[in-house]
């Protein structure tokens, strides 16, 4: 957001977008046009991993400058335990602190996008050049629920570290970044959070 391009710019999938080091899944493929507002879209709301890919391939510099200034950015904000290595947070050698990512939930809730596009229960999107609609739903279904006013979460999941969960939440009329790194079972992210907001209740 920050290298204010332009969203309604059409990007492609490319096969330099597939991922070949965990083989994770994707309904979005080779060829497949979207704007950067959609990629962005999928990205913080699907956990899109090729749409996060292709955002960042079409960065000034490219792949390099973008994980770059992902560094930059994370050093800029006193995240000292964090390293990118690249877009997606695929390979193991993408590391964070519970600390550095409460500092990353409170800094990107500045940006309206941001916020929006995280907590989107469904999206459609249309993909060119076929035309046809896909449907994507949020890795997060807690944003479904009326019991929680969430402003900005993110999923994310590797062998190498579990079932992550960050998030901004108003529990109690009063925001509350929570931060849930390697919870074992797909599901048990999702119960640790609801049990941290109603012990907060």
């Amino acid at each position: 957001t920050e290298a204010n391009l332009p969203l309604d710019e059409s990007l492609t999938i490319s096969q330099e977008d597939v991922d070949t080091e965990k083989g994770s899944r994707s309904r979005l493929r080779v060829g497949t046009q979207l704007t950067r507002e959609e990629m962005l879209h999928l990205a913080l709301m699907s956990s899109e991993n090729r749409a996060a890919s292709t955002l960042a391939r079409n960065y000034p510099g490219g792949v390099d400058a973008f994980v770059g200034a992902m560094n930059a950015k994370a050093r800029a904000l006193g995240m000292t335990r964090t390293r990118f290595e690249d877009p997606t947070g695929l390979p193991p050698n993408n590391v964070s602190t519970a600390s550095d990512l409460a500092r990353l939930v409170r800094a990107s809730a500045q940006y309206p996008l941001i916020r929006d596009f995280s907590t989107t229960p469904s999206h459609y999107v249309e993909v060119q050049p076929t035309g046809r609609l896909l449907g994507f739903n949020n890795s997060n279904r807690l944003v479904s629920s009326a019991d929680w006013d969430i402003q900005l979460q993110k999923t994310g999941y590797i062998r190498e570290a579990g079932r992550c969960l960050v998030m901004l939440a108003n529990v109690a009329s009063k925001p509350m970044i929570i931060v849930l790194l390697d919870s074992i079972g797909k599901f048990t992210r999702l119960g640790d959070a609801q049990r941290v907001g109603r012990t907060r209740q």
